[in-house]
């Protein structure tokens, strides 16, 4: 894909509205999907939770122990994965809650 093709990509995704949740929902369901098909097993679905939750945990407050962030969020992942189970307030996480929107470029 040329230079031209990803910027017409990425700026119809945006138009689109999605952003790094509704990337995060569709990777969850195609996992969902996967292994409800027998494409990929229980360990596979271990391996995509295990890199998605160590990439949150760089970004763990100073504030809070690393090993308890970590231990959260694999809780947290593991409940999502399961399906349809609430994980309780992003706040929680150190996250904001409502992040800025991010501006469109036109």
């Amino acid at each position: 894909m040329d230079y031209s093709e990803e910027q017409r990509l990425h700026d119809s995704v945006g138009f689109v509205g999605l952003r790094a949740q509704a990337t995060a929902v569709g990777l969850l369901q195609l996992s969902l999907e996967l292994r409800r098909a027998g494409v990929i097993d229980e360990e596979a679905i271990n391996r995509i939770k295990e890199a998605i939750a160590k990439d949150i945990s760089l970004s763990c407050p100073r504030s809070q122990p690393k090993r308890e962030f970590l231990s959260n969020i694999r809780s947290r992942l593991d409940r999502l994965f399961a399906g349809g189970t609430p994980v309780g307030d992003a706040s929680m996480m150190g996250a904001p809650v409502n992040p800025p929107p991010v501006a469109e470029r036109h």
